[in-house]
């Protein structure tokens, strides 16, 4: 066998899928081909629908246990920046994914996701029950153990213990109070509204359809390395994630969200309008090069805006609501 035929072998296995071998597809491609085509394209639609739910089952696990813990074992003076921690862990794995990306395979990038989870589940056995938890369980002991591990065996825990028991107390009192149509009153509502409302705009704002289709733009754009700018993206996004991270709590979460949002709509604005008028310029002109670079610059601005403010404060705030 030639060395063209090894090569040509070798993508070939590249193409196909990990349980090629199983015989629920064997079956599949026997009957496909003695099938109508309406009946064709029906199976398949199937078959992409459980490909999509078995590769979904990743992103399940960014919906638990994460905010809400950080937020209830933080200290109160660094609850902002650690709980920014999340976004910040989450644009550190989209601008892995953009890396690991250029040299391997889909597949083998998901396998190397697996990582952090496998070093997740051992970690999560040496780390505290959260303190607030445990009081709301009437877990005393227990409660005032984990907090002192939190914050150091020699740190005087006896103000935030008291604290802690004041806050656990009042909300177990208004829990069992509180009923659906207590949900009008402007105390209920009002920090449900603000939580809910935060994460529903940062989800329209336009962040996704950028960081899934940068590679893209930027081809649009005229750059002739889309893959190595858009890891270029990722990496700006983690340097102004950890940014947010250190200004959150000396800031506040209000101001960095209204620069976050205006600066977000002004880089919107500045890529919208730099690739309509691409259309009426010629492509040998220097308008038309001038035009290409303010599109990437307006996407990189949409993206340090985004994670300045509408990135990590959301979650954060989130958070906080379901701790109150």
């Amino acid at each position: 066998m030639s060395s063209r035929d090894e090569t040509e072998e070798a993508r070939n296995e590249l193409r196909r899928p990990f349980m090629h071998t199983g015989s629920w597809y064997r079956m599949g491609s026997r009957q496909s081909s003695m099938m109508g085509s309406s009946q064709v394209i029906k199976d398949n639609s199937i078959s992409v629908l459980a490909c999509v739910l078995i590769i979904a089952l990743g992103p399940i696990q960014f919906g638990f246990t994460v905010p809400v813990y950080i937020a209830e074992i933080a200290p109160q003076n660094m609850r902002g920046g650690l709980g920014s921690v999340n976004q910040l862990s989450v644009t550190i794995g989209i601008m892995l994914a953009y890396l690991l990306g250029l040299f391997v395979p889909w597949r083998i990038l998901a396998v190397l996701g697996t990582l952090p989870c496998i070093v997740l589940i051992p970690g999560l056995f040496f780390i505290p029950e959260s303190p607030r938890w445990l009081a709301k369980m009437g877990m005393t002991d227990d409660f005032e153990t984990s907090l002192q591990v939190l914050r150091g065996f020699e740190t005087d825990i006896t103000v935030e213990v008291n604290e802690i028991k004041r806050s656990v107390g009042t909300s177990t009192k208004r829990s069992s109070t509180v009923r659906f149509v207590d949900l009008k009153r402007r105390r209920y509502y009002f920090p449900l509204m603000v939580g809910i409302g935060l994460l529903v705009l940062q989800q329209l704002g336009g962040i996704n359809g950028v960081l899934f289709y940068s590679s893209t733009i930027f081809e649009s754009a005229g750059v002739t390395s889309s893959n190595a700018a858009t890891f270029g993206v990722g990496a700006i996004q983690v340097v102004a994630t950890a940014i947010s991270t250190w200004l959150v709590d000396k800031a506040g979460r209000r101001l960095l969200l209204t620069i976050s949002s205006v600066g977000m709509t002004i880089s919107l604005v500045i890529v919208a309008a730099a690739f309509y008028l691409k259309e009426f310029v010629s492509h040998d002109s220097d308008m038309y090069s001038m035009l290409s670079i303010l599109s990437v610059v307006g996407v990189v601005a949409m993206v340090v805006s985004f994670s300045l403010g509408m990135g990590p404060i959301p979650w954060l705030i989130m958070s906080e609501v379901i701790r109150c």
